[in-house]
C-alpha cells in the first residue's frame, strides 16, 4: 500500500521490500549489495580495450594477460589508492556493501609480505574510508590449470596470487579474521578462485573450514567454455558437479558467473540453495556470454549482482542489464521483474545472503529526478529496474539513522 505522503510504506508489489519514507516525503530504498568486486581492475578501464583494436581474437584469455601486467605494479599503498577510488564510486552510485574477491596476496615474485595480509588490509581500510561495509573474500589460488596429468605451474603474473598448500592459505584467513574481528564494517568470508586455479583436493578443506566457522564461500565457475572443457578433461565432469562432489555447494555458497550451464548444473544449484552472482556489465565487456536468467528463475535459483572488473560501477545498470537480458533471451517482457515485482529488492536480499550481512544501509531518493519524475509511488520498484539511475540518490543513510539526519562525515583511512 502507499502512505499518505505518496511513498511506499510496505511491500507494495509482490515479493517487494519496504521503501520507507525520508524527509519531505522522499522514498528510501535499500542500498544495493555488490557481491563480487576486484577493486584493482578499475585501473584497466579504457586501456584494456586497446587489445581489441589490434587483435581480432581478443577474448577473456587475452584480457587476462593484460590483467597480469596491471597487477604486477601493485603494492599495499597503490592497492589502497585504487580501492579507495572505486569504493567511493560504489558508495555514490548506490551500493552499501561490497564483497571483495581478493587474490592479490603476495609480492610480485610470490614472497609473502612481512604482514601476510597487507594487501587485504589495504583494501578493507579503503572501504572503511568510503563508508562502505566490506566482506573480504580471500581466495585460494595455487596453479595455472591442469594439463597431461599434472598441475600447470603459475605464470610469472600469477605468482603473487598463489599459496603452496591449502593449510598455508587457511592459516592466513585465520589471521585476517582475527584482525577484522574488532573493526566495525569489516567481515571476512572465504573463497577458492576457481577449479582451474586450485586442485580438487583443496575444495573440501575450504568448504569444511567455511562450515566450521559459519562463513560464506564464493568461487568463479563456468564463465568460459574452455574452463568447462579443462575440468571435464581433468575430472570428467563440469565445475559445478565437481563442487557438488566436494561439498562446496550450499545456502552460504555463491557461484560467480555460472553462464555456460547444463540443466543438471542448474538443478544442483537449486537443490543446494546456492546463489549465482551475475555481473552483467563485466560479462558483456569480456564477451563471456549470456546468463540464462530465466532458467535460473524457473528453477528457483537465487541471483545477486556484482560489479566484478569495475569497468562500470552502477547497480541500476547491472539490475537493468540483468532484466533486459532475460527479456531478450526469452523474447518476452515477462522477465525477472514480472516474477518478483521488485527486482531491486530481491537482488538486495539475495546479495545480503550471499555475503552473510544484514545490508541495512538505505538510500534516500529524489522522486523529482528526471529519470523517475511523475512515476507513481506504487511503480517505483518497477522503475528501479528499468529506468532509474544513480542521479536519483539524495544521500546514503547509515543503519540506525533517523530520516532527515545529517550525512556522516568523511573519515580518514
Amino acid at each position: 500500500m502507499t502512505s499518505g505522503v505518496g511513498v511506499i510504506s510496505g511491500a507494495d508489489a509482490a515479493g517487494g521490500v519496504p521503501h520507507r519514507g525520508g524527509p519531505a516525503g522522499r522514498p528510501e530504498i535499500p542500498a544495493m549489495v555488490n557481491v563480487h568486486s576486484h577493486a584493482f581492475q578499475r585501473d584497466m578501464r579504457g586501456a584494456a580495450e586497446r587489445l581489441s583494436a589490434v587483435a581480432a581474437d581478443d577474448d577473456f584469455w587475452s584480457w587476462r594477460e593484460a590483467m597480469f601486467a596491471a597487477v604486477a605494479r601493485l603494492d599495499p599503498d597503490s592497492m589502497y589508492t585504487v580501492a579507495a577510488a572505486v569504493y567511493a564510486e560504489m558508495a555514490a552510485a548506490g551500493y552499501g556493501t561490497v564483497g571483495e574477491f581478493h587474490y592479490v596476496h603476495h609480492q610480485p615474485d610470490g614472497t609473502p609480505y612481512a604482514e601476510p595480509n597487507a594487501m587485504a588490509m589495504a583494501v578493507a581500510e579503503a572501504a572503511r574510508a568510503a563508508h562502505l561495509e566490506i566482506v573480504l573474500l580471500p581466495a585460494a589460488y595455487h596453479r595455472n590449470g591442469w594439463r597431461a596429468g599434472a598441475d600447470v605451474p603459475p605464470e610469472p603474473g600469477q605468482r603473487r596470487f598463489c599459496d603452496p598448500d591449502v593449510e598455508t592459505f587457511l592459516q592466513r584467513v585465520d589471521r585476517l579474521r582475527d584482525w577484522a574481528r574488532d573493526r566495525p564494517g569489516i567481515e571476512v568470508g572465504v573463497a577458492a578462485h576457481s577449479v582451474r586455479a586450485v586442485p580438487a583436493s583443496w575444495l573440501t578443506p575450504i568448504s569444511e573450514y567455511a562450515e566450521r566457522h559459519r562463513l560464506v564461500r564464493h568461487i568463479h565457475a563456468q564463465e568460459q567454455p574452455r574452463e568447462i572443457e579443462q575440468c571435464a578433461a581433468e575430472h570428467g565432469c563440469s565445475p559445478i558437479e565437481l563442487l557438488h562432489r566436494h561439498g562446496f555447494l550450499g545456502p552460504r555458497t555463491t557461484i560467480v558467473h555460472a553462464i555456460h550451464v547444463s540443466d543438471a548444473d542448474i538443478a544442483r544449484l537449486a537443490a543446494t540453495g546456492s546463489i549465482v552472482a551475475a555481473c552483467p556489465t563485466t560479462e558483456a565487456n569480456l564477451g563471456d556470454g549470456f546468463l540464462p536468467a530465466q532458467r535460473y528463475r524457473d528453477a528457483g535459483v537465487r541471483l545477486a549482482i556484482g560489479s566484478d572488473s569495475n569497468v562500470r560501477v552502477d547497480p541500476f545498470e547491472e539490475t537493468r542489464e540483468l532484466e533486459t537480458l532475460a527479456r531478450r533471451l526469452c523474447l518476452s517482457r515477462h522477465g525477472l521483474l514480472a516474477r518478483t515485482g521488485d527486482l531491486w529488492g530481491e537482488l538486495h536480499r539475495n546479495g545480503a545472503a550471499s555475503l552473510g550481512v544484514a545490508g541495512e544501509r538505505r538510500l534516500e531518493v529524489d522522486p523529482t529526478h528526471p529519470s523517475i519524475r511523475g512515476i507513481a509511488a506504487s511503480d517505483l520498484p518497477y522503475a528501479l529496474a528499468t529506468c532509474a539511475d544513480p542521479g536519483i540518490i539524495v544521500r546514503s543513510v547509515p543503519p540506525g539513522d533517523a530520516p532527515g539526519a545529517a550525512p556522516p562525515r568523511t573519515r580518514s583511512g
